[in-house]
C-alpha cells in the first residue's frame, strides 16, 4: 500500500529548512522511494543543494519538483518568503517511472521507457513545465497522447533551475508516470463563471477578433457583460476574460485566456490565444465568491468518488488565486483540509495548470491517492 509523509517549513536559509524537513520525514530508509519537492523563488539558487541534502539524509533516490511563486502543504500556503514543502511517497517496486527531460521531440525520450510503459500501461502522470518554453503548450498534449496518460501539474517559475527530476532541469517538461494500478482521483476547479453563450468567430483582423456571430466583436462583448460594465470598459479588463469551450467536453469545460486589449474605435478584441475563423469564444467573469463556490463543488465531487480517507495528494493552483484572490487565511488549502482532513498534500501556485492534456489558467487541480 502506498504511504505518504509530509514535511514543510518557512523562514531562514535553505540548510535550516532542509534539515527541518528531513527530520520531520523520519530516519533514512523509512521515508519512501519518491519525493515531491517544491520551493519558493527565494530558494531557487539553492535548489541543487536542497535536493542533494534531502537525497542524502532521506535515502530517497527519485525526486520530482519545482520552484514556484508560491507553494502549499496541508492547510498552509507560502508566498513571498523562503519555504520548502516535501511529500515523500512509498510505492511498490515498478509502480512509477521518472520521465526524462521532455523537449520538442516528445517521442524519442519515451523510447527508453518503452519496456516499462508496455508492462504497466500507465494512465496517470504528474508533470511540471517551463513557462518560458514556447513549445510547452504543444508538448503537454503530445506527451499525454504518446504516454497514454492523464496528466496533472503546472508550469513553474520563470527562472533558471526551475524543475527537479533525477537531475536539476531548466527547461522543457519533467515529472513522473504511475502504473495503471495506482489509484487516483483528480478534479478541476475553474475560478470563473460563464457570461452569456458561446459565440463563433466569424472574422479575424490579424490577431484581433473582429466579428462574433457576424457582428462587431465589441458589440457582442458589451451585450454579454451588461450595461454597467459596458459604460466603463476599463473595469472589464482583469475582471472579464475570454474562454475557449473544450470540444466534446461533457462538463461544459473551457480554457480561460486573458482579455488583453479592447480596440474601441475598431470594435475589436485582443485575446491571449491564437484564434481562427470558426473558433468558439465566450466570456467569463472572475471573482472570489464564484471561485470559492466552484472549489467547494469540486471538493464535494471528489469526496463522492474517493473511498475512505485519501492517503495523500498534490494540488496545483494559479499564482493569481491563493492570497491574491481569496485574501489571507490559506483559504484553498483550508477548504481541502475541511473536507478531507489533515492528509499529506503538497503542491504549488504556478503560471498555468495542467489537467488531462491541456494548459489552464485561474484554475486549481487536486489529485488524491486513494
Amino acid at each position: 500500500m502506498d504511504k505518504f509523509r509530509l514535511a514543510h517549513g518557512s523562514g531562514g536559509d535553505w540548510a535550516r529548512l532542509a534539515k527541518q524537513c528531513s527530520l520531520e520525514l523520519g530516519p533514512k530508509g523509512v521515508c519512501g522511494n519518491l519525493g515531491f519537492l517544491y520551493v519558493t523563488e527565494d530558494l531557487a539558487g539553492d535548489l541543487s543543494s536542497i535536493v542533494a541534502f534531502l537525497r542524502g539524509t532521506t535515502g530517497i533516490g527519485h525526486w520530482a519538483g519545482a520552484v514556484a511563486p508560491g507553494i502549499c502543504a496541508s492547510g498552509v500556503e507560502y508566498f513571498n518568503e523562503p519555504a520548502i514543502v516535501v511529500l515523500a511517497g512509498d510505492f511498490d517496486d515498478g509502480r512509477f517511472a521518472m520521465l526524462p527531460s521532455i523537449g520538442a521531440d516528445v517521442a524519442a525520450p519515451l523510447v527508453a521507457m518503452a519496456r516499462w510503459l508496455g508492462r504497466t500501461q500507465p494512465r496517470f502522470g504528474i508533470v511540471h513545465g517551463d513557462p518560458r518554453d514556447g513549445e510547452v503548450a504543444r508538448i503537454i498534449p503530445a506527451l499525454a497522447e504518446a504516454s497514454g496518460c492523464f496528466l496533472v501539474g503546472g508550469l513553474t517559475a520563470a527562472i533558471e533551475q526551475a524543475q527537479v527530476g533525477d537531475e536539476i532541469l531548466d527547461s522543457g517538461v519533467s515529472g513522473v508516470l504511475f502504473a495503471q494500478d495506482v489509484e487516483v482521483a483528480t478534479g478541476l476547479t475553474q475560478g470563473c463563471v460563464p457570461i452569456g453563450q458561446a459565440h463563433r468567430v466569424t472574422r479575424m483582423a490579424g490577431r484581433l477578433v473582429a466579428e462574433l456571430d457576424d457582428r462587431p466583436a465589441l458589440d457582442v462583448f458589451k451585450e454579454d457583460i451588461g450595461e454597467v460594465l459596458a459604460r466603463d470598459l476599463s473595469r472589464a479588463t482583469g475582471y472579464v476574460h475570454g474562454a475557449l469551450p473544450v470540444p466534446g467536453s461533457d462538463m461544459g469545460d473551457y480554457l480561460v485566456r486573458n482579455l488583453i486589449d479592447i480596440d474601441v474605435e475598431g470594435g475589436r478584441l485582443a485575446i491571449g490565444e491564437m484564434l481562427e475563423t470558426g473558433d468558439q469564444l465566450m466570456f467569463v467573469r472572475r471573482d472570489t465568491q464564484t471561485a470559492k463556490a466552484d472549489m467547494a463543488r469540486m471538493l464535494r465531487d471528489l469526496k463522492r468518488r474517493v473511498d475512505g480517507a485519501p492517503r495523500g495528494g498534490v494540488y496545483y493552483s494559479c499564482a493569481f488565486r491563493g492570497a491574491h484572490q481569496f485574501g489571507p487565511g490559506n483559504v484553498e488549502m483550508t477548504m481541502i483540509r475541511d473536507v478531507f482532513g489533515d492528509i499529506p498534500i503538497a503542491g504549488f501556485f504556478g503560471h498555468s495548470e495542467i489537467f488531462h492534456n491541456r494548459l489552464y489558467c485561474y484554475t486549481g487541480v487536486l489529485t488524491l491517492f486513494s
